[in-house]
């Protein structure tokens, strides 16, 4: 990522809270049930923060048919912890009642190079061997299925130029020449002990969670002419309206026409819009 660590723990915390807006509506989307700070031994202080995403037109048509719609509702917990300049962590566990017996953790570490680190988890020998190491670079253009599923939009950060950073466009080599750079280092395991159906499960997850790195990861540079400058105090702030924002959206009935008529605001702009008719 072309940013400093601090400048990605605003820049995530805004773009994660403006994806969620984009993809909730009176149907399916983002449940936030609890944001808190934390304090633990080994991470240090941080954000916990308990999430239900309703995936009702999200789930691959072939697994429709084991359960009720009800049953497509993902519990999300997170800690999220930055404790000095050279480090940050984050733990994401998923649990889902359609398949209970599954599991999904994803461990991030984040450092500020260029990718050049060979064993950020400090995994053991055994997990080195068992490891499936892939480079997600945020300027390339690929787009595969799992793209569409998450309707991951078409960001062309090769010919992105921020305007109140002059970073980008990101050319060919740009990992090694762009200053200030910081990688996120993802390990994602996935256990799936179903007979018959484990090891495709996992693999769409994988391959999902992937997709949704990748779309994640390149609109957080692509707006960073948006969240640019905030402070956490800020983006703190900002998460507590966006939960009310979004409460309100997935009781709201639905309306007729586009999901986005017009120009599409800013989440600040989103959440300024709420707060008036409050």
């Amino acid at each position: 990522m072309p940013m400093s660590m601090e400048e990605y723990e605003i820049g995530i915390s805004y773009t994660i809270m403006k994806m969620e807006q984009q993809n909730t509506n009176s149907k399916e989307g983002v449940e936030v049930l609890q944001q808190v700070p934390f304090e633990d031994e080994k991470l240090g202080k941080g954000q916990y923060t308990s999430k239900n995403y309703h995936l009702q037109s999200k789930i691959p048509s072939w697994m429709k048919g084991f359960a009720p719609a009800s049953a497509l509702t993902v519990h999300e917990e997170s800690w999220c912890a930055y404790p000095n300049s050279r480090t940050g962590f984050l733990i994401i566990c998923y649990q889902c009642p359609l398949f209970s017996k599954c599991s999904l953790t994803i461990d991030t570490v984040i450092r500020p190079d260029n990718g050049c680190s060979e064993n950020a988890h400090n995994l053991t020998s055994e997990q080195l061997d068992a490891r499936e190491v892939e480079v997600v670079d945020i300027a390339s253009q690929s787009r595969d299925y799992w793209s569409k599923v998450i309707s991951a939009p078409n960001v062309d950060l090769t010919a992105f130029r921020s305007q109140r950073t002059s970073r980008g466009p990101l050319l060919k080599g740009w990992m090694d020449s762009c200053r200030p750079v910081m990688t996120t280092y993802k390990l994602v395991i996935m256990d799936a002990p179903i007979w018959g159906l484990g090891e495709r499960l996992e693999d769409c997850i994988i391959a999902g969670e992937r997709a949704l790195f990748l779309a994640c990861h390149r609109l957080c540079f692509a707006w960073i002419d948006e969240w640019y400058g905030m402070t956490l105090d800020q983006i703190r702030e900002m998460e507590r309206q966006t939960d009310l924002l979004l409460k309100k959206t997935l009781n709201k009935p639905a309306k007729a026409g586009s999901k986005h008529d017009g120009k599409r605001k800013t989440l600040k702009e989103e959440i300024v819009a709420v707060g008036s008719c409050t």
